[in-house]
């Protein structure tokens, strides 16, 4: 995601940047990153369902629910309309799929010369789990396109405005692959 373009201030948009890693990582079964050297080139965060969630820690589940609470008393849940649109396009996949495991992150760092990280790391989860129901959410201000040109299905669409530092207009999309 491009939080720039929904949060203006420097730190709220650092707290918010913690928050989501946080959120992602602690519900992670999976992490997958890839390197050159010593620098990262990208990170892939998967939930397969059965899998123990190792990455959960008191600290950052206590920094999730303040910045949460925060969330909701002072921007009446800027996320919220995201968060029910995913819901509801969830909904209305789980009733032709059964999904083993949900992508909840994926990212590479658009500065490096090295090509290709995001296909790598979305290899390495084929490899390791072969023949699952996968689905992700993203939306049109990511680059969705990845997954189209990597056998991704689009299943889901809803357009939606986010109350943040202004009106974001945006449409939300739930993807799905058996791997």
């Amino acid at each position: 995601m491009h939080f720039e373009e929904y949060l203006k201030n420097r730190f709220i948009l650092n707290a918010y940047g913690r928050y989501f890693w946080y959120l992602e990582y602690t519900n992670a079964t999976q992490v997958i990153a890839a390197y050159e050297d010593d620098e990262l080139l990208g990170v892939l965060i998967a939930d397969i369902k059965g899998e123990r969630k190792p990455y959960k820690s008191f600290g950052k589940g206590l920094y999730i629910k303040i910045v949460d609470m925060i969330q909701n008393l002072f921007f009446g849940g800027g996320a919220v309309p995201y968060n029910e649109a995913n819901r509801r396009m969830f909904d209305r996949y789980a009733e032709q799929y059964v999904p083993d495991g949900e992508i909840r992150f994926l990212a590479s760092d658009p500065k490096t010369k090295a090509k290709g990280t995001g296909t790598f790391l979305l290899n390495e989860l084929v490899q390791r789990e072969a023949g699952k129901e996968i689905y992700l959410f993203t939306d049109t201000n990511c680059t969705y396109q990845f997954y189209e040109h990597r056998g991704f299905e689009r299943v889901g669409e809803e357009e939606i405005v986010l109350a943040l530092s202004g009106e974001v207009d945006l449409k939300c999309l739930l993807y799905r692959r058996r791997l």
